[in-house]
């Protein structure tokens, strides 16, 4: 024990234990038995508190000066221009995994029975008998969850890996875009999907302007005019980008898709050029070029992006035949347990009553039919698998193969002028 010491440390430290005031020595001991009997444990809480507030810490948008070509003169440094839609990494899988499953009644309780068998007391039969079924649904539903994360791990990087044409002072240079920075001059081609938000600086339509599809980006299928900047749309030609020194003024990165304000300036003219830019002068992320050839000028990138932050993090779906069975689970299990305390009733409470009650809800378990989770899981997979191979439908990707039956229970289908489209389903 930290508080108890030796005759012998005694003797040696005599002379030294004497000449301490009585005052500090026993304020070491509440300090020693305050550490002791708690205070470690507030220490470790006040710890991991402060640890999860620097963790969720965000960092605060402020406005931005971009340069035209040079994004080393950026002040701050900026989020990678990287798409990422997975929901899991490879040390929160399992976890997260597990956690979807037995957050619902029907798989706790199947969990539940089955440690039960460790004990002795209340074992009724061989360990394979519960923990095979339950293995295999979680084994089933691990693999499924598997195959969809390593389908958008595929999908993002084709899209992380699409290669645009980057302006440099040498020259146009492919880069991919993922390593697209603030401050770059990128050239988009017609049908080409933009890949971070932009102004608008020149294009090859002699108008001076372009028409851009949104329908990624707000659901509607008409076109939208956008505006170059006057003062770059005029200069003779590309290279001349590099010859002027002229910045962009952007706000801080905001949800609103429809307004934007900033300012072109340049400096190297007499006198100084100032342009004010507007939501005509700008190319959001994910919107797809229709006309011409476009160039702007990168402002934000990743996660700052308009279409990302309007975009809600990937979150597990679950069908309304999952919630429904659910509940019929929590039904079936007070009618087991009713019959439970029926039968220890008929025995008249004798003995251990309440080891005798819970061996009847093992013995009654199997009301409540594990293999009828194990079916659903085998039809999900059988779903999605037929749907992505039917030839009246090519093309057909299923991203989540854990809601595939919901398309059983349409009822109706809406549709509106934009072309954004929904569904009506049975409850």
């Amino acid at each position: 024990m930290p508080l108890m010491m030796s005759e012998e440390g005694f003797e040696n430290d005599e002379s030294d234990y004497h000449t301490l005031p009585r005052a500090r020595i026993s304020q070491r001991r509440r300090g020693l038995e305050w550490f002791i009997c708690g205070g470690w444990k507030f220490l470790c809480t006040s710890c991991s508190d402060w640890l999860i507030n620097i963790c969720r810490r965000k960092k605060d948008l402020k406005a931005r000066t971009v340069w035209l070509g040079c994004p080393e003169k950026c002040e701050e440094k900026y989020p990678k221009n990287a798409i990422k839609n997975q929901k899991y990494n490879i040390f929160t899988f399992i976890p997260g995994v597990l956690y979807e499953q037995f957050k619902f009644f029907l798989n706790l309780y199947f969990l539940v029975v089955s440690c039960s068998q460790f004990v002795p007391a209340l074992k009724i039969g061989y360990l394979y008998t519960y923990w095979a079924p339950l293995g295999f649904v979680l084994t089933v539903t691990v693999v499924r969850e598997a195959v969809d994360e390593f389908r958008r791990y595929k999908r993002d990087k084709e899209m992380n890996s699409q290669l645009y044409s980057k302006l440099t002072v040498r020259g146009k240079v492919q880069v991919k875009s993922s390593d697209i920075q603030v401050g770059d001059l990128i050239i988009v081609e017609k049908n080409q999907r933009i890949p971070s938000d932009m102004v608008f600086l020149r294009t090859s339509e002699k108008t001076g302007s372009c028409f851009i599809r949104t329908d990624q980006l707000d659901g509607e299928t008409d076109w939208k005019l956008k505006v170059a900047v006057s003062c770059t749309q005029r200069l003779p030609a590309l290279g001349d980008l590099f010859s002027i020194n002229a910045y962009v003024y952007a706000q801080k990165p905001q949800l609103d898709i429809h307004s934007f304000e900033g300012t072109f300036t340049r400096e190297d003219s007499d006198p100084a050029v100032h342009e004010s830019l507007s939501i005509e002068n700008t190319l959001w992320a994910s919107t797809v070029v229709a006309s011409g050839t476009v160039i702007g000028v990168v402002i934000y990138t990743g996660k700052e992006t308009r279409s990302v932050m309007n975009t809600s993090n990937p979150k597990n779906k679950v069908g309304l035949l999952d919630l429904e069975l659910n509940q019929l689970t929590k039904a079936l299990f007070l009618a087991l347990v009713a019959l439970s305390v029926v039968m220890v009733t008929l025995q008249g409470f004798v003995g251990p009553w309440y080891r005798n009650l819970f061996r009847f809800l093992l013995l009654f378990s199997y009301i409540i039919p594990i293999s009828l989770r194990v079916n659903l899981d085998m039809g999900k997979a059988a779903y999605g698998w037929m749907i992505m191979k039917d030839d009246n439908i090519p093309g057909t990707v299923v991203r989540t193969s854990t809601i595939p039956e919901e398309l059983g229970r349409l009822v109706y289908l809406l549709t509106d002028k934009t072309g954004i489209s929904g569904y009506h389903s049975e409850m």
